[in-house]
């Protein structure tokens, strides 16, 4: 499993000062320079923590909630749970941690679109759909490894664009959708197999999870995009 960024004080505490004024100025050089002002850091300072601008802010917030989301986890009995119970429960607790800030991941998304970023974000998915699966007990290493993931990156992207325009007390219709979204994934019995059997031509999300996954694995790639962001 790849495991989520190292814990970093500093980069933490700038994180979680310039995460309210993210809805104003967005992920920029103005929100990190403000949280740096709020914690009597020097703006270059805050600087020299995000050298790779406001994708490494935004990078970073991934992976400082897929530390939190294990954490919480460890704390969860989940023995009793069925796999798809699991799943949801932390799906559901992934985006529960980071409701605070719904207008600051909705920000995100644009910046993860850019076509420069494609990696970066694909990194960033991979590692939280890897730490869903491993911190629920799958332990999986054949070629279903790369399976679930890939059809959990897709239950967990279609919830969290739910999750974003969803003003449901207690977002009680995402946890529907996503719900069903599983429900779905779980009544295509023949896909695992169908994908298990697919080798060439290596195309679309299962291969660039693989390509993802080896990336995380290979500490000169991930520590110049993210780990040292």
């Amino acid at each position: 499993m790849w495991r989520a960024l190292p814990a970093d004080e500093t980069r933490d505490r700038l994180l979680l000062a310039a995460l309210p004024h993210v809805p104003f100025d967005g992920w920029s050089d103005t929100a990190l320079t403000t949280a740096a002002a709020e914690l009597e850091l020097e703006p270059e300072a805050a600087r020299n923590a995000f050298p790779g601008g406001p994708v490494a802010l935004v990078i970073y917030h991934a992976a400082y909630a897929d530390r939190r989301l294990e954490e919480a986890l460890k704390e969860t009995d989940l023995a009793e749970l069925k796999v798809r119970e699991r799943i949801a429960h932390a799906v559901r607790l992934r985006l529960g941690q980071n409701a605070a800030h719904r207008e600051a991941i909705r920000a995100a998304l644009p910046i993860l679109a850019q076509p420069a970023n494609g990696p970066h974000a694909l990194i960033s998915l991979y590692r939280t759909v890897d730490t869903i699966w491993f911190a629920t007990g799958d332990r999986t290493t054949d070629f279903g490894f790369y399976t679930k993931r890939a059809l959990l990156a897709g239950v967990y992207l279609s919830t969290l664009l739910y999750w974003l325009n969803d003003s449901s007390e207690g977002s009680q219709a995402s946890w529907a959708f996503l719900d069903r979204r599983i429900a779905d994934v779980m009544r295509v019995q023949t896909v695992r197999a169908r994908l298990a059997r697919f080798r060439p031509p290596e195309l679309g999300l299962l291969r660039r999870l693989r390509e993802a996954a080896r990336a995380a694995a290979d500490p000169m790639q991930t520590r110049a995009g993210t780990d040292r962001p």
